[in-house]
């Protein structure tokens, strides 16, 4: 019988598979899904209050992804980037990401990393950029996101934003929360991004 985790892993492969795009069908292509399992500790999350209203805002084909995270999400080994030295506590009381692919994630790959990032309503992810090549899809609509010199536009769920390495980009959700996949690949897996806009714009 399929573990949760194994599950996690179908479903976020079975989504990623049906997006229409290029890059994305790229990206897909060069992950070899058969990982090694990495044993984790569960590490839940203040940001996880969200994800009851993430279910309810998510697409029809997004929702089974969104609804096993939400199911299981105190047995997940989330992760944070940040302090509140950083951008201050109430931004680190709705943020959070869990790793499903990667060199921290819950099965092991060395050239990619994937997951998924929640940000909870009306909270700014400053300007910030990464070696890494990201793509993200937001898997809930509404938020802002800004990319290189350019300004704040709304994001459907589903659209796909490719972010070069060290390209500028940030995020604003508004009234509900924010739940985003993301694909990181071509520099170090696990860096903690540089705040603000020195990067290429």
């Amino acid at each position: 019988m399929p573990t949760i985790f194994d599950q996690l892993l179908e479903r976020f492969h079975v989504y990623l598979a049906g997006v229409e795009s290029d890059l994305v069908a790229d990206a897909v292509a060069r992950i070899d899904w058969d990982m090694p399992f990495r044993p984790l500790e569960a590490r839940p999350l203040d940001c996880l209050r969200h994800l009851d209203r993430i279910v309810e805002l998510a697409p029809p084909d997004i929702r089974p992804l969104a609804q096993l995270v939400a199911d299981h999400r105190d047995e997940l080994h989330w992760g944070q980037t940040y302090t509140a030295a950083d951008f201050g506590q109430a931004f680190i009381d709705n943020y959070g990401w869990l790793e499903v692919l990667g060199t921290r994630g819950h099965f092991v790959n060395d050239a990619v990393a994937a997951g998924l990032l929640i940000l909870g309503p009306g909270i700014v992810y400053p300007d910030h950029h990464h070696i890494a090549e990201e793509i993200y899809i937001p898997l809930t609509g509404g938020t802002e996101w800004r990319r290189g010199e350019g300004g704040f536009r709304i994001r459907e769920a589903g659209e796909v934003i490719h972010h070069a390495s060290n390209v500028n980009h940030a995020m604003r959700t508004g009234k509900e929360p924010l739940m985003a996949l993301y694909v990181w690949r071509g520099g170090p897996l696990a860096q903690k991004s540089t705040i603000g806009a020195e990067g290429r714009g």
